[in-house]
């Protein structure tokens, strides 16, 4: 089975689906997003933060191709980065954790393990980069539509441990430290699930987790610069030409 993976970019951020590409329930505070929506601009208040993101702090998601297309994806970037962590009912997010906001897999490729690649490739980046921990605010009752928000279940089920409860936002956190003692290497781990397992996925389309990565010095965290224009961008827009 072809496949590969990169990191997001702004040049493949338009292999989202147009959900996806609009959606900007992380990225601006409740605020922030709504004016957005009213302009007429979240897609490029998405843009505008992937931008910013991979400029101060480095890659904050993966894409992962099967066969040529587009089949899932992944965020995540440091918890003062996403305005709206900090309006979640279990918030805030750890210091020494970088905040995973959503995981997502295209329907039709359903059912091959997708999810599992995903975080996969999160822990691996993570790792590599010196974070100490994940941590995440998972869906306690998941519907059968896609969400930017990921089923506590799976979340659980992949060695995320509970931090803080709540009956439908819980807060949940894997410490990286843990994933070192995973034997397996990656990309083997890749090939043997691709080569011979197919795993059911939740209703949002997430596989499951792996394990391994290699350590290097992570980058520091983001100015206040990005914070500010999730508050202000809109009104920015407001008054220039959309």
């Amino acid at each position: 089975m072809s496949w590969h993976m990169a990191a997001m970019t702004l040049d493949n951020l338009g292999d989202l689906p147009k959900r996806c590409r609009s959606c900007v329930f992380w990225e601006l505070s409740q605020q922030a997003g709504e004016q957005a929506t009213r302009f007429g601009s979240p897609e490029l208040e998405k843009e505008a933060w992937v931008s910013e993101v991979l400029l101060e702090w480095g890659s904050c998601g993966r894409v992962v191709y099967m066969r040529g297309a587009p089949a899932g994806y992944v965020m995540y970037a440091p918890p003062d980065a996403v305005p709206r962590a900090a309006e979640m009912p279990t918030g805030p997010v750890s210091a020494d954790a970088v905040l995973l906001t959503t995981m997502q897999v295209m329907p039709e490729f359903s059912g091959e393990g997708i999810g599992r690649m995903l975080a996969q490739a999160v822990v691996k980046d993570l790792t590599r980069r010196g974070v100490k921990a994940v941590e995440v605010f998972g869906d306690a009752r998941p519907g059968t539509e896609p969400s930017c928000m990921i089923p506590a279940d799976f979340l659980r089920s992949v060695g995320f441990k509970t931090v803080r409860p709540h009956p439908r936002w819980p807060r949940l956190r894997m410490e990286l430290r843990s994933a070192m003692t995973w034997k397996e290497d990656v990309e083997a781990a890749l090939e043997q699930l691709l080569g011979s397992i197919s795993l059911p996925l939740q209703s949002t389309g997430i596989g499951e987790v792996a394990r391994r990565p290699v350590r290097t010095p992570a980058p520091t965290g983001l100015s206040g610069a990005l914070r500010a224009r999730s508050e202000g961008r809109c009104q920015v827009i407001r008054s220039g030409a959309e």
